[in-house]
């Protein structure tokens, strides 16, 4: 101990010296890259051509091991047939029940996780012999039942509907499909319409072809010796059947010929996910990939990247922008993205090309290019510290065909990178005059202003496209009846939830639900008068998470114990959460028009410009709330959903409630709702 304080001393006199001689008048030459010195893994192959990798690492009593089959990128008929592989794998095999493999599994402290062309597996050393038995067992001896089967596609389906509602999944898989081609590997995905039509035979033919050891590798790092994985190996997998998959040839890819915005309708979405992007032709082994990879850091890779800093810190258009530049050996792409504002939609375009445009022709200030660096160097160094990263890096020197020395140079090669370097891969590969800018949002609110947008002096072409990524006529907005008003809305709510009679007889209500939120519960009790008052808490394992209240026309909210009190937008608001039914009043509403709210027609109703109510056209009951609410700079909208009525003491209440909160979906099931009790005076005191 007494040595390393003595040379923590000597380091920071020898730095304090060093500052003290610096001239800060010059920018400082970046010193030569460290020298790499990376172990290589031990090698060898099995009769069925499985080659297997081996890193040595004894300081902990664990080892891991991962089976990756390297095959060519294939497109399928049925794009769901992959993942349903993936889930039925693991399900029982030709030995063990399912539930005896997973309690063995358990019992032995192991994890041992399938994908339709990966197995991975990790447990203390003493067990590893058994666990990758185990491992062996689930991958070549899979067991594709029938019951399984149909229990595992109904869950692939009830969450590709969930997909469907989400903008961010949308904007992700459309943008794919029409960077790549629906046909192409990259481009395809998985809808209910095709799920539906996979069968067990499918899924088997799919294992029967894929699954082949020519292009398969497994990985072992931790704490084994060679000798033994070898006896492992050709123990549990040498009897692994020979051969290879079916080769197929990839279709090519290509960018459009004038840049262009492509609209997804999302009727319900509160905010816009951008997607701007071309497709590109970048390996890991071309001379370009490390200034690009430079490139990338410094346009959107990082939170002082030119995108965020744009459109995050000096907008406050979103909670974060970034860029990600593909060295894929088959099919790349350049993608900058961001979920923003339905108000600053075509703004956050503007801005975002012109930060492409900027590092395409303003050389990059010399600091911020020796940080980029200095942040590669770091968590090039950090990775160093994994004894899986030898294995990884050897791996990708394999599958990706680079030289030998490809990870001991690489800070050199990153050091190396210059300015110019970066001005000069940013005009090859981020084609801003043939880019893709893929946008899924609320198109009644946007598509007026993206059709204005303008770049290099010319208004970019604006295409419409459905959830599918197929082009369709530009959406029409559904006109109202001249009879109906705000007044006709509550009216027909007042009535499809039991009556005025029995509405107006509601002094108070105390609503109790339940979500999960990462396996644990999340309990919701609001209580809420006719006279503008309101409790609201939410708690996880009993204890108090958040809370608000309001008393008329005062209110706080209490948040990890900082209570603040309501500002006066915010009393406004909480005036109408507070009512069971403001559609009593009709006070300031205005009727907007109608929209589309999970596929279904809505009267709009604004009770004020932060506020806004969704009636169904047919039912008349309440479908939605939308709530625009300001923090910390940024602006978000929070949708809450409604449905499952049900009747209690003569009134129809929803049972079910979603809330979106960013990229979090809260879905809350009502377990007991009071009428006219359980509410007292105390429970709205300050």
């Amino acid at each position: 101990m007494k040595f390393n304080i003595i040379t923590l001393f000597i380091a920071c006199f020898l730095t304090t010296a060093a500052i003290a001689q610096v001239d800060r008048s010059k920018q400082p030459e970046p010193g030569p890259a460290p020298k790499i010195n990376l172990g290589q893994p031990d090698e060898f192959t099995l009769n069925n051509g499985l080659k297997v990798l081996v890193v040595e690492n004894h300081k902990l009593p664990r080892v891991s091991a991962s089976l990756i089959i390297d095959n060519k990128p294939h497109a399928e008929e049925k794009p769901a047939t992959a993942a349903l592989v993936s889930s039925l794998l693991g399900t029982g095999t030709e030995n063990m029940s399912k539930d005896d493999f997973n309690e063995e599994i358990d019992f032995l402290g192991a994890n041992v996780n399938f994908g339709s062309e990966s197995v991975y597996a990790s447990s203390l050393s003493k067990f590893f012999p058994r666990v990758m038995e185990l491992m062996a067992e689930g991958a070549l001896k899979p067991k594709f039942t029938q019951e399984e089967f149909e229990a595992e596609k109904n869950k692939q389906i009830e969450s590709l509907k969930s997909i469907n509602k989400d903008v961010g999944s949308i904007a992700s898989r459309v943008s794919a499909a029409l960077a790549y081609g629906a046909n192409h590997p990259y481009g395809e995905f998985a809808t209910v319409e095709n799920t539906e039509k996979v069968s067990l035979e499918d899924v088997k033919g799919f294992y029967k072809n894929y699954f082949k050891p020519a292009n398969a590798y497994l990985v072992v790092v931790g704490d084994v010796k060679t000798s033994d994985v070898k006896k492992l190996a050709e123990k549990n997998f040498g009897s692994w059947e020979a051969g290879a998959p079916t080769a197929q040839e990839l279709p090519q890819v290509a960018n459009v010929n004038e840049t262009q915005i492509n609209l997804v309708d999302m009727p319900n979405a509160v905010q816009s996910e951008l997607r701007l992007q071309n497709t590109i032709d970048l390996k890991m082994a071309d001379e370009d990939y490390f200034p690009v990879l430079v490139a990338n850091q410094i346009l959107g890779g990082s939170f002082g990247s030119y995108l965020n800093m744009n459109l995050r810190e000096d907008k406050g258009y979103t909670y974060g922008a970034r860029t990600s530049t593909g060295a894929d050996k088959y099919a790349s792409r350049f993608v900058a993205q961001a979920s923003v504002r339905n108000a600053v939609t075509d703004s956050a375009i503007v801005e975002s090309l012109k930060e492409i445009r900027r590092i395409k022709t303003e050389p990059v200030d010399a600091e911020m290019l020796e940080n980029a660096k200095s942040k590669f160097a770091g968590d090039f160094v950090l990775r160093l510290e994994q004894p899986s990263t030898i294995a990884n890096y050897a791996l990708n020197i394999k599958t990706n065909d680079l030289e030998d020395d490809f990870y001991e140079t690489f800070l050199e090669k990153i050091n190396a990178v210059t300015a110019d370097d970066i001005q000069r891969v940013a005009n090859k590969y981020y084609q801003t005059d043939n880019m893709r800018i893929v946008v899924a949002g609320k198109a009644s609110e946007i598509a007026e202003n993206l059709e204005k947008v303008e770049f290099n002096g010319k208004t970019i072409p604006v295409k419409y496209y459905n959830k599918l990524g197929e082009e369709v006529e530009k959406p029409k907005a559904k006109e109202v009846d001249a009879s109906v008003t705000v007044e006709k809305v509550y009216e027909n709510y007042i009535e499809a939830v039991g009556g005025r009679d029995a509405v107006e007889d509601v002094e108070s209500v105390v609503m109790k639900a339940e979500a999960s939120v990462q396996g644990m519960a999340l309990n919701l009790t609001l209580k809420r008068t006719m006279d503008n008052k309101l409790n609201q808490e939410v708690s996880v394992g009993g204890n108090v998470m958040s809370k608000q209240v309001l008393n008329d026309d005062s209110g706080f909210m209490v948040v990890q114990g900082q209570k603040i009190p309501y500002n006066e937008d915010q009393i406004k608001t909480a005036k109408i959460d507070a009512n069971p039914f403001p559609e009593l009043q009709v006070g300031d509403a205005t009727l907007e028009g109608i929209e589309t709210v999970e596929g279904t027609d809505a009267y709009v109703v604004a009770l004020n410009d932060n506020y806004k109510a969704y009636y169904n056209v047919e039912s008349g009951l309440k479908m939605q709330t939308v709530k625009t609410v300001s923090q910390a700079g940024q602006t978000m909208s929070i949708p809450t959903g409604y449905s499952d009525y049900q009747e209690v003491k003569g009134v129809k209440f929803p049972f079910k409630m979603t809330q979106a909160a960013g990229p979090q979906t809260f879905e809350f099931d009502v377990t007991e709702i009071l009428v006219n009790e359980g509410v007292s005076a105390e429970d709205f005191q300050e």
